[in-house]
């Protein structure tokens, strides 16, 4: 028997589907693609053809393996219906068997804070409101061993948001060429390396309680401005940034995603720690800013 995990060829999923083989862990990952198919098993996974909506293949998939890891999602407007489809069909499937399934949320469902805990009350962006119904699915599972994780803001091998930071428009700022900031630069985002967070689905997968729920941050929560500024001195701009308005952000990114990357928020990830031993260890967002992975 394998771990059923979706996602694989994706930010999150692939950092999980190394940690797993690097383990000699058996997987089973759901794919849309040949070419995606060739590239989990060239990392060592079985392929399986299909969509998060294929109720048949998920519900047999689940059914088949230890236990499932779900990390994909569209990332659209079809995300809410298809995390629906797929939760049923893997409930399906693992219903009464007490084995581990884990979920993916998002830190921004949390809405701003300057202390997100896992019982901070929902108050999610229209971009997310979708999810606090999902969740309440999976926590209420009947006979399955269920895990959410809320990720904060992945970074890591030059990959996800960070880059819409690297990325800015330059413009004339009042001492010269300077990188655009996503709004004031005042809120902060709470953080976590690619990599901890794969190790933290393994250790939710193996070890953690029935119902359970965990942010995963690392404790890291710079502002905006600060990592404009990283970006800025890595560009050879000198660290020098200008704010944008937030109607500014609505017309570069759209006004739900944009809502989402201006909220304020701060995380330390302290449950995992204490109850899953989780120790994120992994380079902070500035140090990568700096002279990491998004360096041009």
């Amino acid at each position: 028997m394998a771990i059923f995990l979706t996602g694989a060829t994706g930010y999150i999923g692939s950092a999980v589907l190394r940690q797993l083989r690097g383990q000699g862990r058996d997987v089973v990952a759901l794919v849309r693609t040949e070419e995606k198919a060739r590239e989990v098993e060239a990392a060592g996974a079985t392929a399986v053809l299909g969509s998060l909506t294929d109720r048949e293949i998920v519900t047999h998939l689940a059914l088949e393996s230890d236990g499932v890891i779900h990390t994909a999602s569209p990332g659209d407007d079809s995300s809410a219906p298809t995390d629906d489809a797929f939760v049923t069909a893997a409930f399906a499937g693992l219903e009464g068997s007490d084995k581990p399934y884990v979920h993916t949320g998002g830190i921004w469902i949390f809405g701003s804070g300057a202390d997100l805990t896992e019982s901070t009350p929902f108050a999610p962006p229209a971009l997310t409101s979708w999810r606090p119904v999902v969740e309440a699915r999976v926590q209420g599972a009947s006979g399955v061993k269920t895990t959410i994780i809320a990720p904060a803001v992945v970074f890591g091998h030059g990959g996800g948001i960070p880059n819409l930071v690297v990325d800015a428009a330059r413009v004339a700022g009042s001492d010269g060429e300077a990188l655009s900031l996503i709004g004031p630069g005042t809120q902060h985002w709470t953080t976590v390396f690619v990599d901890d967070l794969a190790e933290l689905y393994l250790l939710a997968f193996d070890l953690a309680d029935g119902g359970s729920y965990y942010i995963g941050a690392s404790g890291e929560n710079p502002t905006v401005r600060s990592l404009g500024e990283a970006a800025s001195a890595a560009a050879g701009l000198g660290g020098r940034v200008e704010p944008t308005s937030v109607e500014d952000v609505h017309a570069r990114l759209g006004e739900e995603f944009g809502d989402a990357l201006l909220l304020d928020q701060q995380a330390i990830g302290s449950a995992a720690r204490i109850d899953l031993g989780w120790e994120p260890n992994g380079p902070t967002l500035l140090e990568e800013l700096r002279a990491g992975s998004y360096a041009r």
